[in-house]
């Protein structure tokens, strides 16, 4: 990648619904070379894909939780591939530190939510979790 597929990517890192005339316009080529290049990016994986972001408060009656992991000794991979067949686990990140994951929770209510908390406890190779119910964004990237 050379320096105009990075502004590129940081262009539609900001808003990846800009059009192919107005990156190629930002960027100082031609929408030819934008199509080349998206394209090229996505063939090589390094875009995965396109989301819709959306402000916290947008689903007001959705919880989101942040919970905190600790993995008995070489037990990361399997709790992992667990997590990710959690549908409760809307992200998960490898962290260090006093916790091994850090993983966002999602869930429509507090019983959900207890469940969700119930069925992670369950899973082989999670020796302590510490959780926190997110109450509000102050700043969005």
């Amino acid at each position: 990648m050379d320096a105009t597929d990075q502004q590129l990517l940081s262009l539609l890192r900001k808003d990846a619904r800009t059009s192919v005339a107005t990156l190629a316009n930002k960027l100082g080529v031609s929408r030819g070379t934008v199509t080349n290049r998206v394209t090229k990016l996505e063939d090589a994986g390094v875009i995965v894909g396109y989301t819709v972001r959306l402000r916290p408060d947008a689903q007001p009656s959705e919880i989101s939780a942040w919970m905190s992991i600790a993995v008995e000794g070489n037990e990361t991979r399997s709790v992992i591939a667990s997590l990710l067949g959690e549908p409760g686990v809307a992200t998960l990140h490898d962290t260090n530190g006093r916790w091994d994951l850090l993983a966002e929770l999602r869930a429509a209510n507090l019983s959900e939510l207890s469940q969700v908390l119930e069925r992670i406890r369950l899973i082989r190779g999670i020796s302590n979790t510490e959780t926190s119910i997110h109450l509000e964004t102050y700043r969005l990237s």
